[in-house]
């Protein structure tokens, strides 16, 4: 048995290794084109774009695995099937779960090793991925003024260019406005032609300005409007030479310390912590809601309008208020409004503050979740793609292929519905992050059952030879 279980495993081994690569390529070839737009043109060096590609690879390992193993099950199983190998097998004795037990233990394996990587290894991952992401997505890109459109990428000015030589870098009709302060177009240069270039460090864009005119309006503080002069200065050059600061130029590392509280970076331990204590603070705050709407809203001060000798004359409030003129029943009806308009107020903010307090537990939670139901589809999808291979008896990359895309498709919809179902509190969290697996793990034993007795519910003869006894069974009826 143990030269079987090496075979086995030798099979085995080889798709795993090759549908691991394969997806967590993949799954890195649709981040890139997620991000090509935040890393093309800003002049990073190959070893960050390198750095990032690894840490965004190493988040992508539990999303592989499961993938990988469904296929290169399907693949394993249905080589043997196609070369008449389970036959043989099977004739000598040896039952499929028998033939599975040794993937059985790996995949086992696998899963521990997986919730193991998520729950130590991947919060470090997204860490690194994201705050590395975050600095790369806040270099300035390049300076590319296009013509008769108003560039603003360097803050509080806006540049204006009517014709630009490709050839010879030369810009023509240039308008600059100057808002750095914040008060509307007050300096504003206008320019025949000029050219601008990068210091040598980069950290300023150098614009140099031929036969131009210069405006600046003077704002007169503590004048009102009517004895204001607005009064300008106008100033004309042959050249002038504008500097301007490029704040974020250049490629600068974040602090991570800043990132490492959000729920991707936590572990199960530091998850479980931070959602006892968010919903801690949920209850301190639907208390403290309480406590001060009884307080404020319905024991308001009595109106100095009216005196407390007048108040204990009476034995009910009801009594009281139909004692007062009109007058005084309009004004207690408007504070009585003002009252209830404030309450509405304050509970609407209130709703909605808890409202996004449980949105955030819920992520927690989803992320809790997620570390241990990723790790336990390695071995639902296994106890799908084995048996299927041995149902389907067709190997190489064609079929299996085809029905692992299928089952992975429809693993990864439940996923997502439930996820958003969780996320948007329809249903509870675990409801919402199992139901793939609640989905497809009877799937998988059905199909262990159906393989292990030989079943041929893969084979379309056996549908049609039933199809033909259901009519032949109605014109008997006939």
């Amino acid at each position: 048995m143990k030269k079987l279980h090496l075979f086995i495993l030798k099979s085995y081994l080889g798709p795993l290794v090759m549908t691991f690569f394969v997806s967590v390529f993949l799954l890195l070839m649709q981040f890139l084109w997620k991000y090509i737009d935040d890393l093309v043109g800003k002049g990073l060096e190959w070893n960050v774009i390198l750095e990032l590609m690894f840490y965004a690879s190493s988040t992508f390992i539990p999303m592989a695995l499961p993938l990988a193993i469904l296929l290169s099950s399907i693949m394993t199983f249905g080589n043997l099937g196609e070369h008449y190998e389970l036959v043989a097998l099977k004739s000598a004795g040896i039952s499929l779960p028998r033939i599975m037990r040794p993937l059985i233990i790996l995949s086992i394996l696998i899963s521990v090793m997986a919730f193991l990587f998520s729950n130590y290894v991947m919060p470090v991952a997204n860490l690194k991925m994201r705050s590395l992401l975050y600095d790369v997505r806040h270099i300035r890109p390049e300076i590319n003024i296009k013509e008769g459109i108003f560039y603003n990428g360097i803050e509080g000015f806006s540049i204006r260019i009517s014709k630009k030589n490709t050839e010879t870098k030369m810009l023509f009709d240039i308008k600059i406005y100057d808002q750095s302060k914040s008060q509307g177009n007050l300096n504003v240069t206008l320019a025949d032609s000029g050219f601008m270039r990068l210091s040598e460090d980069e950290k300023y864009l150098m614009m140099t300005l031929y036969n131009g005119l210069r405006y600046d309006e003077t704002l007169e503080e503590g004048v009102r409007n009517e004895h204001k002069k607005f009064p300008y200065r106008r100033d004309k050059f042959l050249e002038q030479t504008i500097l301007f600061e490029l704040e974020g130029a250049g490629f600068q590392r974040t602090d991570e310390d800043l990132f490492k509280d959000h729920y991707e970076m936590l572990n199960v331990q530091q998850l479980s912590a931070t959602i006892d204590s968010l919903n801690q603070a949920i209850v301190k705050k639907q208390n403290d809601f309480g406590v001060t709407m009884f307080k404020s809203n319905y024991l308001k001060r009595e109106d100095p309008r009216i005196k407390n000798d007048t108040v204990k004359e009476f034995k009910s409030f009801d009594s009281l208020f139909l004692s007062l003129n009109k007058v005084d029943k309009a004004k207690i009806y408007s504070l009585a409004s003002d009252f209830i308009r404030g309450a509405k107020s304050y509970a609407s903010t209130i709703k909605e503050d808890v409202k996004s307090r449980r949105e955030w537990v819920s992520r927690h939670d989803i992320e809790w979740h997620r570390k241990f139901t990723l790790s336990f589809a390695c071995l639902v999808l296994f106890f799908i793609g084995a048996p299927l291979g041995a149902i389907i008896r067709k190997g190489g990359i064609g079929m299996p292929v085809v029905v692992s895309i299928i089952f992975f498709i429809l693993y990864y919809l439940l996923s997502i519905m439930g996820e958003k179902f969780s996320r948007e509190g329809v249903i509870p969290v675990y409801y919402g992050m199992w139901l793939s697996s609640a989905v497809l793990f009877p799937l998988g034993v059905f199909l262990t059952y159906k393989a292990a007795t030989d079943s041929t519910i893969m084979n379309t003869d056996t549908y049609v030879i039933y199809y033909k006894k259901i009519l032949a069974f109605i014109r008997k009826r006939k």
